[in-house]
């Protein structure tokens, strides 16, 4: 078969938590449903035309009178990062987390991460991105030590003053400290500015484990199917799977690839992650900034749809939650929305698990199954029974 669909991850844009919420710290989380309270309403003509309000209550968004198809997803593995739900989508599930350090990192990590490094490090404590700077980054500058910090995911982020440290070889360190940790990434975190005001540069690469099992990207990628990730769906994965990466540190450039890709490519798969609605939005907490960024994504969709052509296929989805009302400034454990629309249109809801969008993907572009890979084709049981009613009409 031949074709094309595009899943675009809106990453951290949860809808409810999941029933082990409350073993991750995360109950009673609902990142959408909290943001939308918190700036008075969502605004999102396309997104609600869609059906994102018959998804879940959602204030400033009504439900759709004829929604495409929709729904919740959730994780069965573990975890609640970038990585695990990324791999998920695609049929990986993680039965255990990679090792988290919520307190900080123990001396003997730290001194494994100089030693991989060759430099001294400063800090270890988990911390969010820019407070870390503004916390080391005078040190650093004096040292030449490498700022690290985690978080509750299984994360080591090493930041570097690009006068300081070349991003090259900020990467390079980065490599080296990935082969002697099993934490699930290692994020080079290059930046710029003075004391006060400094900034990150687009130059951020996660060094992430490879997934340990074939996924939805290996099987498209056996099958002859161009496969496209988009931002950092590449580097969460390895890059197996991945024929062409495509480098989009911000939304703006994510959605300016995924929308070329849709206009020039004729088969394959367009795999994109939005960072900011998580990166720069999510773990500050700063939700007006967050219903920002929805809206430019809103406006995309609806070129999006535009582009589609008969026997296309675009899934809107997420990862994982970050809600702002949690005591914490990490990810949160939730379900994630499914919109998808296809040609020929579809309706109805579908809450399943992550799974089902590289099951959906597979059989969209090959048209067969993957034996042994988990998830389900949600479009399939529409299409039967869309089938059922023709039947009965034309009896």
């Amino acid at each position: 078969m031949t074709g094309r669909a595009a899943v675009v991850v809106v990453d951290a844009c949860g809808v409810g938590a999941l029933p082990d919420a409350a073993d991750y710290g995360d109950a009673g989380t609902n990142t959408l449903a909290h943001v939308a309270e918190a700036v008075g309403g969502l605004e999102l003509p396309t997104l609600q035309r869609l059906g994102l309000g018959n998804i879940l209550p959602l204030r400033g968004v009504a439900p759709a009178d004829d929604p495409a198809l929709h729904g919740r997803l959730g994780a069965r593995g573990a975890g609640k990062d970038s990585t695990a739900g990324h791999w998920e989508l695609m049929g990986v599930v993680s039965e255990s987390a990679p090792p988290t350090y919520p307190s900080g990192f123990p001396p003997e990590v730290i001194a494994l991460v100089a030693q991989a490094a060759g430099r001294g490090v400063l800090g270890g404590e988990p911390s969010e991105g820019l407070a870390v700077l503004e916390r080391h980054g005078r040190r650093h500058l004096e040292t030449g030590d490498l700022i690290l910090y985690t978080s509750q995911d299984s994360v080591l982020q090493l930041a570097a003053h690009v006068d300081c440290v070349p991003t090259e070889e900020l990467y390079a360190i980065c490599a080296r400290v990935r082969e002697v940790t099993d934490l699930g990434r290692v994020i080079a975190r290059p930046f710029t500015g003075e004391p006060g005001a400094f900034r990150r540069t687009g130059g951020r690469r996660d060094f992430a484990l490879a997934p340990p099992s074939r996924s939805y990207l290996d099987e498209l990628a056996d099958a002859g199917i161009p496969t496209h990730g988009v931002g950092k769906v590449p580097d969460l994965f390895a890059g197996r799977g991945i024929a062409v990466a495509h480098h989009a540190p911000a939304n703006t450039d994510g959605i300016a690839v995924t929308t070329r890709l849709l206009r020039e490519l004729d088969r394959g798969l367009v795999f994109t992650n939005l960072v900011e609605t998580d990166q720069v939005y999510g773990h500050r907490k700063d939700v007006e900034g967050f219903h920002r960024a929805l809206r430019e994504i809103d406006a995309a969709v609806a070129e999006w749809i535009e582009l589609l052509r008969d026997g296309d296929l675009l899934i809107l989805t997420a990862d994982h939650g970050c809600d702002p009302t949690a005591a914490h400034t990490d990810h949160t454990r939730e379900h994630v929305p499914l919109l998808a629309i296809a040609s020929p249109p579809t309706h109805g809801r579908h809450d399943g698990a992550l799974a089902d969008v590289g099951a959906t993907v597979h059989r969209r572009l090959t048209g067969r199954d993957a034996p042994g890979l988990p998830g389900e084709d949600f479009l399939l049981e529409f299409r039967e029974a869309n089938s059922q009613v023709h039947r009965a009409k034309r009896r």
